[in-house]
């Protein structure tokens, strides 16, 4: 082999074309491209794509790298591109010369239609590709009609000489040569979907002109020239009323039971699944009523919530065993930590989990912590019957009583109780630090469970009173 592809000839298999074995259209070979330095292999955001595509497929990021190497080094031939292949001669790190293809599902006629009649249908597509550009409306918009224009994960299917299964380093040398390729004519990629750049722009160019060009009933479906404002606004009087909205729900309706013995090993778990049922009509009926409420249009939506926050929320409405423990494994977290953060949800939601967290965002200023330690002492005016509090601003532990107060963003206090080695929520937040620690010592003396009095370490601060 001397680096040149194969021959063109080469039957493209069904499975990756989406068309006719054989019918291989159009092929485009580029000369090998000389070595690069180590910046990156794509500076467009659809080159940057196609490598995502790869990166996230491939199973051994040392293929990757060996991968990357090699086509900087100019390991990587010629590149052949046609209708649902790629092909290049890629040279080992030891010298020998393999044939590496990677395929790419042709698009269907359907898709085709589809996606051209989304290209003609806006002007600023067609102009954007013929100036060599990909926006990324029209790749939203191609899928919005049901076209991938894009590969995704698995899309990029390997073939290589080598004999490996997955991506090696030559097919992953070949893909990152090509990203190179795309971003200088992204129209390689409608190559490798099936139709080639004459082809298309043509096509393009006939169906644009078509859309521009006014029916014969287009006159009929212009409004009369010069028509009365006052007509128009009595049209849209005459439209008929909303409906009224639905009547509130004082509860969730009843989850039919799934328990319809499954398929030995189909993987479902039913008891999570009517767990997430029961989950979803509770938080529809809440929502409904909500949303009924007075005053409800001026409401902002509230943040949505990160995985750990809403597994969080889902534990707390006393899954089963099994599903509370994939919950907790899901978010890379302990049994005991869920239990710790559900009964912090149950004070205060996604604040309190915060404040369980320690999340500040950045730590506090001198000026900050100073006012902070101000509040600490004007709570206890009788400096006999002041606690001694050490801590660094988020939190401040009570020395030798295994209570904590933890001070959010918001100014609020956070009563918290040592118990076995762990802290537990003890309350709901309070403005008042006092009022916050008294919380915690009533819960201290209520749960009657091990306290571990203690006093661990509560950082570099210094002590308030």
């Amino acid at each position: 082999m001397n680096g040149a592809p194969h021959d063109a000839s080469d039957d493209v298999p069904d499975e990756a074309s989406g068309g006719t074995s054989g019918d291989v259209g159009e092929e485009l070979v580029f000369a090998a491209l000389p070595p690069v330095g180590g910046r990156g292999f794509a500076t467009t955001w659809w080159g940057r794509s196609w490598l995502k595509a790869l990166e996230d497929t491939a199973l051994d990021t040392a293929r990757l790298r060996q991968g990357r190497r090699a086509a900087r080094g100019g390991a990587v031939g010629a590149v052949s591109v046609r209708p649902g292949r790629l092909t290049a001669v890629v040279r080992a790190e030891d010298g020998v010369p393999y044939r590496s293809d990677v395929l790419l599902r042709r698009l269907t006629d359907a898709d085709w239609d589809r996606l051209l009649r989304t290209v003609a249908g806006e002007a600023g597509h067609l102009a954007a590709l013929l100036d060599r550009d990909i926006p990324k409306r029209l790749v939203a918009d191609a899928q919005a009609a049901g076209v991938d224009l894009l590969p995704g994960i698995g899309d990029l299917e390997p073939e290589c000489e080598c004999g490996e299964w997955d991506h090696c380093a030559h097919t992953a040398a070949l893909c990152y040569q090509v990203a190179r390729l795309l971003d200088a004519d992204p129209f390689l990629l409608l190559l490798l979907r099936g139709r080639g750049e004459r082809e298309l722009t043509d096509e393009l160019q006939r169906r644009s002109a078509a859309h521009a060009e006014p029916g014969p009933h287009a006159a009929a479906r212009r409004a009369p020239e010069g028509e009365p404002a006052a007509a128009v606004w009595a049209r849209a009087a005459a439209l008929p009323p909303l409906p009224e909205p639905p009547p509130a729900v004082e509860r969730p309706g009843t989850v039919p039971s799934l328990r319809t013995d499954p398929p030995a090993g189909d993987g479902l778990d039913v008891a999570a699944l009517e767990f997430l049922a029961r989950d979803a009509a509770r938080r529809a009926a809440r929502l409904l009523a909500e949303s009924l409420a007075p005053g409800h249009a001026g409401t902002a939506p509230p943040a949505p919530l990160s995985v750990w926050e809403d597994a969080v929320r889902l534990a707390t409405g006393q899954p089963p065993a099994a599903v509370a423990g994939r919950l907790a494994r899901g978010c890379g977290r302990g049994r005991r930590e869920l239990e710790i953060a559900v009964r912090a949800w149950g004070f205060g939601g996604a604040a309190a989990l915060a404040a369980l967290a320690g999340e500040r965002g950045t730590p506090l200023t001198e000026p900050e912590l100073r006012r902070v330690r101000e509040q600490l002492a004007a709570a206890w005016a009788d400096e006999e019957t002041r606690p001694v509090l050490r801590g660094d601003g988020a939190r401040w532990t009570v020395v030798g009583e295994g209570a904590q107060l933890r001070h959010d963003p918001e100014g609020r206090w956070w009563p918290y109780r040592k118990r076995a080695g762990h802290w537990w929520p003890a309350g709901p937040a309070e403005r008042d630090p006092a009022t916050a620690l008294a919380a915690a010592r009533q819960a201290g003396s209520v749960d009657g469970g091990p306290v571990d009095g203690r006093d661990p370490a509560g950082g570099p601060g210094a002590t308030a009173g």
